[in-house]
């Protein structure tokens, strides 16, 4: 049941694909919870997915591809938005990942190292160059909230996400010290929430993904967090609610993050 939390709040939604993404789940919640948002996308993964009808049901929210890789791409949205906002950003989603060497099922000790730098840039120095230019053009209101989709690769080794857990390392660094100017310049906090293994276009494309789903679902006490409950986190840290919440990765796993043992791991696959 919506309760009109984030009424009279503006924002910025990456990376909805399709119905499957956390982004698509937040757009959904977010409207209903009284938001008014841009959608946004890089202009091939806009032409893969159904983010028109998804900007349909969100009261025709606009739309506005980005390449996150470009400069001129991530001025020209934040121009955009607060155009067609009317003003400053409340809130800022970053769902944006990609590699080119899991695609073509390089492992990590034969990376492309173009590849490999094409997934630093899109996955995590794109969430510097979005702040960047968010905190140039004074875009964001005071108390806003910015924030950024992670995993616990970042702190453990699971050797077929190969070098996105870097990727994912670097994007909680950049999070810890952007987070420090953003919130001693205008209170605004940034943060990364760090997902369960998700069932998404994206994540499914990681070797093995299937059985990590099995295996995360039956360490963690809680079992799995979903991308429409991964949406609920994020809108409360959209919210007024979490003002003084900064600088955090904030594990949304079910517990699966502080859990060394489960006797149910032996019965996965069985």
């Amino acid at each position: 049941m919506a309760n009109g939390i984030l009424k009279g709040k503006k924002g910025i939604i990456f990376g909805a694909l399709n119905d499957k993404s956390i982004a698509w789940q937040v757009s959904l919640k977010a409207h209903a919870e009284g938001a008014e948002f841009v959608l946004t996308n890089a202009p091939i993964a806009m032409r893969m997915g159904e983010i028109n009808n998804l900007a349909a049901t969100c009261g025709n929210a606009q739309i506005i591809p980005c390449d996150v890789s470009k400069d001129e791409d991530m001025q020209n949205l934040v121009t955009k938005s607060m155009e067609i906002l009317g003003g400053k950003i409340d809130f800022v989603l970053h769902s944006v990942g990609m590699s080119m060497n899991i695609r073509k099922g390089k492992s990590y000790t034969e990376l492309d190292y173009k590849f490999m730098h094409d997934t630093l840039d899109i996955s995590a120095i794109s969430f510097h160059r979005l702040m960047k230019t968010l905190y140039n053009d004074d875009a964001m209101k005071n108390e806003g909230s910015i924030l950024a989709l992670t995993y616990i690769a970042a702190q453990r080794v699971f050797p077929d996400y190969s070098e996105m857990a870097d990727a994912k390392s670097l994007l909680e660094s950049i999070t810890r010290s952007f987070g420090y100017h953003f919130g001693k310049r205008n209170k605004v906090r940034v943060n990364t929430i760090s997902q369960s293994p998700t069932v998404t276009t994206a994540g499914s494309g990681v070797k093995g993904f299937g059985t990590f789903v099995d295996y995360a679902e039956a360490l963690s006490p809680l079992g799995n967090a979903n991308a429409e409950e991964c949406a609920d986190y994020v809108i409360s840290m959209f919210s007024d609610y979490t003002k003084k919440v900064t600088m955090q990765n904030l594990f949304h796993d079910g517990g699966f993050s502080f859990t060394g043992f489960s006797e149910d791991v032996f019965n996965v696959g069985k």
